[in-house]
């Protein structure tokens, strides 16, 4: 009889260890399994692209969805629209500041940073000629075909006026700003950054603003910028402040001015996101130093190690599994 108890005992120790087992391995299933949905900068469909891969890799339930395009344009797309997404990635943090918290988002974490470069190959007008000296010159030559995206829909557009806005201050000419956009024809204005490297390999465009990632990510020669011009060095961000570009509200009507800061990218759990636990731990991924840091800066993207906060406020709002990956930061 006692040794009949020991055996039951062993028995439901065996079932228990299983039962943890297999309640474990569903948990584990059901957070990284199903469409994880990401709305995310143009700038970054190169390394996210090999996020995605790696990722699914490791959790082969998941099914990574990316929707690319200009930061602003993707917001509105989740704050007006309503369309459905777990991230939000954008190219410059304050879109998410501004457009998502607090009711599509509670947090914002800042995860790299950019700069500004002017694009160009070896077909280019100019090409062998233009320097981080002339560059504005070769802008304002008629005949020279040269691009932007649209600010109201892609921070790099307009950050691409305020690095034109800052050479003006720099280099002492005044009017510069204007002469440089009186070549500029309203078509050459396109709703995302990326279509301009289309037409500069199609031999469509000469020159066009572009970030230094996309840049090498692309293959294309650049003309880089000293820092008080290229929005890249949070040192100068008090320079670049003197940068202003007003675009479009969240509403029609409606204006909201840019002033120039250096680029920071951001990141954040959209509130009503269908998977969050899918999105925490695909978020977990791109926070890692180890992980999507690290493609990121094999990329031309210096990524922020660790990743940052304003304020402690902000860092308790963080969910848990991502405030090791975090620090409380300006």
């Amino acid at each position: 009889m006692f040794r009949a108890l020991e055996n039951r005992k062993r028995t439901v120790f065996i079932l228990t260890v299983i039962s943890i087992t297999l309640l474990f391995y569903t948990v584990k299933t059901a957070e990284a399994g199903n469409k994880v949905i990401i709305f995310h900068a143009g700038s970054l469909s190169v390394p996210f692209a090999e996020m995605e891969k790696r990722f699914e890799e490791r959790y082969p339930d998941t099914d990574i969805i990316r929707k690319a395009g200009g930061s602003t344009k993707m917001a509105r797309m989740i704050s007006e629209q309503n369309q459905p997404a777990d991230i939000m990635a954008s190219a410059d943090f304050a879109v998410i500041d501004k457009t998502l918290i607090p009711d599509k988002a509670a947090w914002n974490i800042r995860f790299a940073t950019n700069q500004l470069v002017l694009c160009f190959t070896a077909q280019s007008q100019f090409a062998k000629d233009v320097t981080g000296e002339n560059w504005f010159d070769m802008l304002k030559r008629k005949g020279v075909v040269w691009g932007h995206s649209d600010p109201n829909l892609d921070p790099c557009g307009y950050r691409s006026l305020m690095v034109m806005q800052l050479a003006e201050k720099y280099y002492k000419q005044p009017g510069l700003y204007d002469q440089m956009l009186a070549n500029l024809p309203p078509e050459n204005v396109k709703s995302k950054a990326t279509e301009l490297v289309a037409l500069l390999k199609d031999g469509k465009m000469d020159y066009a603003w572009e970030y230094l990632s996309v840049a090498v990510q692309n293959d294309l020669k650049f003309v880089k910028f000293d820092d008080h011009i290229n929005l890249g060095n949070y040192n100068f961000d008090e320079f670049y402040g003197q940068a202003k570009v007003t675009v479009t509200g969240k509403t029609a009507g409606t204006t909201i001015e840019r002033i120039g800061k250096s680029c920071t990218y951001g990141l954040t759990l959209i509130k009503d996101s269908p998977n969050p636990s899918g999105a925490l731990l695909f978020l977990q991924y791109v926070l890692d130093p180890d992980g999507g840091l690290t493609l990121l800066k094999s990329m031309g993207q210096p990524p922020f190690i660790p990743a940052r906060v304003p304020n402690e406020h902000d860092y308790d709002m963080l969910p848990s599994e991502l405030k090791k990956f975090v620090e409380v930061r300006q």
